[in-house]
């Protein structure tokens, strides 16, 4: 299949053109070099994933070169095309494609564009290695280049000290997660000794019941390996507890954020858990895990985006809450379910994503949902569009007909979690669906509903001063990087219209240029049909045939089950989308002073959820200062106190003790250099004639 050749390195090529062609040959040449190498792997991808959606493609693998051999380990680089990676293939070509066209305006004004989109196609061809992976080195390969691009990304105004050091803790916290990743992957081979991912798969059920000797113990193997790989995913895809790096790389452009949250770096570990999922059959107790950490994710990150007023972070945290879906839908079993909403999944946070990049740009960069108000009217597109990915991923939809994208593939998750019996895991979802409900909604009243509060924005206020020509930033455009942090409240509450003052202050939003509109629109597609236009291929078996039939376990008999489950359990999403819409709507558009009172009578609670459970200052406390008291005591007392006192200064100090030893002795006088003499024959005679 000649054609993943192109759809995997045509973005390589791009990003080295681009990356090379740089200033030099102005911002036009590199960002249509990259985004029409985008477009074109993004319309190669989709025969090869309607073919498989069809049922008239079979599994391929396309060898590239060969890499290492030593003894039993053989590493040969080549791309597998199975079902599972033909979802990844149009899901990562077709969001950066239109992530590529969105940054033609939402970048217009930067100086650096030809890094900008040179960065975004490695990132995208750093993904695509990983989906294509034919065995576990060139997937690890692919694992640390989304890692290497997101740094690069999150840090891209790397004069912005606070992007620096997001863009340092993502690249950290993910060395954590994937240290278990090496681990899980040392380990898979010393038991199967091959790295080559279908002879993996092939053997896993034989080790089923096998036990792995450690430090005089032992364990179930397949449930150490599986555990270990899944550590990996649980820093890739911003788990509870490797969760602190996602919302931290805000400080990106949005674009990026897009990028990193809709089609590529966090996904990488479902879809890594969803193309090992053979192995992870075999091992029930991390299958377990799997489902304990996805449902306290998906609890954690809802009720923290219910407090959040920056408006990139409370769709961040909508992402980490999301990510708890796939994993417990994975962790009962449900991998095509799973599949099914990181598929829908990528269409609608990246439209909420580039909706709010489009705010961000109507507002003059201003991020703080308390400073807008009104914008419906404003920035009509943008309304629309980020209307329909509200109703999308809150899961609107009713039953027996139909509905958005998040009503099939969410309530799927859902009904398999009950199936396979599992209600905590079951409840915990359905009440995070409820605050998620809430706080998209609570978004979209903030945003576009009551009235306008912009005079109350420094950052505008800024804007529109500079603009009558008293003064510039210092990059020179308007996408000033310091424009991305909204630190700025105006009070400690978070009420929406209650406590801040109205008036436009001289200036109106506008809408975004087209480059910015189409991909929202067309995002827009997605958001609305992608549910059931594809429901039957990713969530049906008919007589053991299936869309996903040898790419990941497929569990025909609880996807039959699923459909048995009692009529509550099939409204329970629609009951809590509808409950979290009507809180919504009391607190920011009836009542609303009503949200200012109850953050005062729970203050406790509000500043708990307020401050991200504390994670930040935990980790903080128990691994950051710890970190560098260490490294103040090595430095002083081992690098100072002792190697550089007895090494290079105490030799200086040796040295420059004897010249100054020497330099007494040479006097320039003959007579004292004939006692020296003197001295010495002396000493030689008396030594000559004593031995």
């Amino acid at each position: 299949m000649t054609s993943i050749l192109f759809i995997v390195f045509l973005p390589l090529l791009a990003a080295i053109v681009g990356g090379f062609a740089n200033k030099s040959f102005g911002a036009t040449f590199p960002k249509v070099v990259t985004t029409g190498a985008l477009f074109v792997a993004c319309a190669l991808s989709w025969p090869i994933f309607i073919g498989f959606l069809m049922g008239g493609s079979e599994a391929s693998v396309t060898p590239v070169l060969h890499f290492m051999t030593s003894g039993s380990f053989d590493v040969s680089w080549a791309l597998r095309v199975d079902a599972l990676t033909s979802v990844m293939l149009v899901v990562i070509t077709s969001v950066s494609a239109l992530v590529h066209l969105y940054s033609w305006g939402y970048m217009d004004e930067e100086p650096d564009q030809p890094r900008f989109f040179a960065y975004l196609s490695l990132f995208t061809f750093a993904m695509l290695m990983l989906v294509t992976a034919d065995n576990l080195i060139q997937m690890f390969f692919g694992w640390e280049g989304v890692g290497l691009a997101s740094y690069l990304l999150i840090g891209f105004w790397f004069r912005k000290p606070s992007a620096n050091a997001a863009a340092i803790k993502a690249f950290v916290v993910n060395r954590v997660g994937d240290l278990g990743f090496m681990l899980g992957i040392f380990a898979t081979y010393l038991v199967f000794d091959t790295v080559s991912i279908p002879a993996i798969l092939a053997a896993a059920p034989g080790m089923a019941g096998s036990t792995i000797g450690f430090l005089g113990y032992r364990f179930d193997t397949m449930t150490v390996i599986c555990l270990l790989l899944f550590v990996g995913a649980m820093g890739k895809s911003a788990q509870l507890g490797l969760h602190t790096w996602l919302p931290d790389a805000m400080e990106g452009p949005t674009p990026v954020s897009a990028l990193i949250h809709a089609a590529t770096m966090v996904t990488a570990g479902v879809f890594m858990v969803c193309r090992l999922s053979p192995m992870f059959e075999t091992a029930p107790v991390a299958l377990g895990f799997i489902t304990f950490i996805g449902a306290a994710t998906c609890f954690f990150a809802a009720t923290v985006g219910t407090t959040q007023t920056d408006i990139k972070r409370v769709i961040a945290y909508s992402t980490c809450s999301q990510l708890g879906y796939m994993f417990f839908a994975a962790g009962v079993g449900a991998y095509g379910a799973a599949m099914f909403h990181l598929f829908t999944h990528a269409f609608f946070k990246a439209l909420l994503f580039l909706g709010a990049g489009s705010v961000i740009h109507a507002m003059h960069h201003e991020q703080d949902m308390r400073y807008y108000g009104g914008l419906r009217k404003e920035i009509p597109v943008t309304f629309w569009a980020m209307l329909l990915g509200t109703l999308a991923i809150t899961g609107v939809g009713i039953y027996g007909i139909g509905g958005f994208a998040g009503y099939h593939s969410k309530d799927a998750i859902l009904e398999a979690t009950w199936a396979a019996g599992q209600p905590v895991a079951f409840f915990t979802g359905v009440f995070a669906a409820l605050l998620t409900s809430f706080y998209s909604w609570r978004l979209m009243f903030l945003t576009f509903w009551g009235s306008p509060r912009w005079a109350a924005s420094e950052h505008i206020q800024h804007a529109v001063h500079d603009a009558h020509g008293h003064g510039h930033d210092d990059h020179g455009h308007a996408d000033h990087p310091a424009a991305e942090d909204a630190g700025h409240a105006p009070h400690a509450h978070d009420n929406g219209a209650a406590e801040t003052p109205t008036g436009t202050g001289g200036y109106h939003p506008h809408e975004s240029p087209w480059s910015m509109l189409v991909p929202l629109i067309v995002l827009s597609i997605g958001a609305v049909a992608a549910g059931f236009v594809f429901f039957h291929q990713f969530i049906e078996a008919d007589a053991g045939e299936h869309f996903w039939k040898g790419s990941i376990a497929f569990d025909e008999h609880l996807m039959h089950a699923m459909h048995e489950v009692p009529l509550l359990v099939k409204l329970s999403a629609t009951i809590v989308m509808l409950t979290g819409l009507l809180i919504a709507w009391a607190a920011y558009i009836r009542s609303p002073g009503f949200p200012a009172k109850f953050a005062d009578t729970f203050q406790p609670i509000y500043r708990f959820l307020l401050n991200k459970w504390y994670f930040d200052e935990l980790y903080n406390f128990l691994f950051v200062r710890p970190a560098f008291a260490i490294g103040r005591l090595l430095w002083h007392k081992g690098d100072e106190g002792t190697i550089d006192r007895f090494g290079p200064n105490g030799s200086a100090w040796v040295v420059q003790w004897s010249s100054r030893v020497a330099g007494r002795l040479q006097t320039g006088y003959v007579y004292t250099y004939a006692f020296v003499m003197l001295i010495g024959l002396t000493a030689a005679v008396t030594w000559a004639i004593a031995g």
